[in-house]
């Protein structure tokens, strides 16, 4: 009888061992699903939206300069199911490869699956714009051609429960129609984790 007790006993451990095991396989396969599909992180979308052009100081003698003040917005679209909180950080805008402008952008947090914007400025010293050897070409073509990036470091957080180190990278390149003042852009990000 008591063989016949433990013969029990052992079939009842197996089949709770069993379950267990095929249970905790179930969920690694669906986290791992998840991660490779829904988690998967996405590229956040970075527009700059030049708002308005605040100041020029234009002085033609004795010496040349241009200086301006641009006031930007800047929108992040969050396309992933994590928020992502970066540290204050500056963006530089180059005019053929010369930096003429840095742009302050504050620490904050973009929230999951959702849009954040961010209003800001930029002071363009014009200088280093005159010195360049295409600067002359640009106006009389009537365009001028800038590029901006930003990196923002900070932390992923998933759920609230997984936080990872991670970066965005963001690159624009920004066009001036000198006749209008319009400014357009077009920019790309990359994260990394």
């Amino acid at each position: 009888m008591a063989l016949a007790g433990r013969k029990a006993s052992h079939k009842g451990l197996k089949i709770c061992l069993a379950t267990t095991i095929i249970f905790l396989l179930l969920i690694i396969a669906v986290s791992v699903t998840l991660f490779f599909t829904v988690f998967k992180p996405k590229q956040p979308q970075v527009t700059a939206h030049p708002a308005s052009i605040d100041t020029i100081q234009l002085q033609i003698y004795p010496t040349f300069s241009l200086n301006a003040t641009l006031g930007l917005v800047i929108t992040i679209n969050n396309r992933n199911y994590g928020s992502f909180k970066y540290k204050n950080t500056t963006a530089s805008i180059s005019y053929h490869g010369a930096s003429i402008a840095e742009i302050p952008i504050e620490h904050d947090m973009v929230p999951a699956r959702g849009q954040l914007n961010i209003t800001t400025y930029a002071n363009v010293t014009g200088e280093k714009m005159v010195s360049s050897p295409y600067f002359w070409d640009d106006v009389r073509g009537g365009r001028l051609e800038f590029s901006s990036v930003a990196t923002l470091h900070g932390k992923v957080s998933v759920m609230k429960i997984f936080k990872l180190g991670a970066e965005v990278v963001s690159t624009c390149e920004i066009s001036m129609v000198i006749q209008t003042l319009a400014l357009e852009s077009k920019c790309t990000s990359k994260i990394k984790l």
